[in-house]
């Protein structure tokens, strides 16, 4: 978002600040779900195997640990780059 953007977001009346913050907000949940959603849904289906039991074994546990991990890690490293490459493209305007 560049800083004129910014600027009339400050010039807007409060109640459509707050309409603004609640839309803002429901996007950021159901952006936080998608990703809890498509870890879930990735992990479990690379790592478990069958349901021989209601917990998993030591290997499916390693796996889901790995998984998330690096899933995780990935996305953080996503969000990081998004964020220079919106740095820089604010810088240039």
């Amino acid at each position: 978002m560049d800083k004129s953007m910014l600027s009339d977001l400050d010039n807007l009346p409060e109640e459509d600040k707050a309409r603004m913050s609640t839309m803002i907000d429901g996007l950021q949940i159901r952006d936080s779900l998608r990703m809890y959603n498509n870890l879930v849904e990735r992990c479990f289906t690379d790592c478990v195997d069958t349901f021989r039991r209601k917990t998993l074994d030591k290997q499916e546990e390693t796996c889901v640990r790995r998984c998330a991990e690096k899933f995780m890690k990935h996305s953080m490293r996503v969000g990081l780059r998004f964020a220079e490459l919106n740095q820089g493209a604010a810088t240039q305007d």
